[in-house]
């Protein structure tokens, strides 16, 4: 498995790029605002995406979908309680106020547990809702990313429509905590001092859940 964290400056986004080495294809996680930006880096990179990944609805992790989709095919895979979301009227405004256009319905409706397979690499759902009724983080062999519910020294809010920080404190807890500490830990968003950490760092020094 390869990892390629693609930066998008905008609003300090992180696409991931979860590549499979031994039949070259891969899962692109949360793209928006510059799929053009994402589907060079994994073209030179050698890879096909077969997957995109939604860890939620919110617009600034979905504006890339219908680019990235019309291009390659790749399956749209996105929680239940959040696959109404990406294609609500608001959502495809904000999508294109964000350079890209309506998302696609998804093809895969994800549930807690669940096992995206890209090639021979495993990826679980870990249903985490707080930020979204939906939000998902994604967890493969040593390494989870976090899209909004986690970030480095810091929490997705929880004011925005379905937010609940009761709910995002429990998903932390429960379903990251619960991981190996030594897991590494790449959030949706560059807003701490590093841009990943690990789930024992977390544990120690995250401010918002001590």
């Amino acid at each position: 498995m390869e990892i390629k964290p693609i930066y998008l400056s905008q609003m300090a986004n992180f696409c991931y790029r979860i590549g499979d080495e031994a039949t070259r294809t891969c899962a692109v996680i949360d793209p928006a605002f510059d799929p053009e930006k994402i589907m060079n880096e994994v073209t030179a990179a050698g890879y096909t995406i077969t997957h995109v990944i939604n860890t939620h609805g919110h617009s600034d992790h979905t504006s890339g979908n219908a680019a990235i989709i019309e291009a390659t095919g790749a399956q749209l895979c996105i929680h239940r309680a959040d696959a109404d979301q990406v294609t609500a009227l608001l959502t495809r405004v904000l999508n294109r106020f964000m350079g890209g256009k309506g998302s696609p319905k998804a093809s895969r409706i994800l549930e807690d547990n669940d096992v995206i397979d890209v090639g021979e690499t495993r990826l679980k759902v870990l249903h985490t809702p707080g930020h979204t009724p939906g939000s998902i983080c994604i967890y493969a062999d040593g390494h989870v990313f976090t899209g909004d519910t986690l970030f480095v020294g810091a929490v997705g809010r929880t004011d925005l429509p379905g937010g609940s920080e009761k709910q995002l404190l429990t998903s932390i807890r429960e379903k990251i905590y619960t991981l190996p500490e030594d897991t590494k830990v790449w959030p949706g968003h560059d807003y701490g001092p590093a841009p990943s950490s690990t789930v024992g760092t977390e544990k120690q020094t995250n401010p918002f859940t001590s």
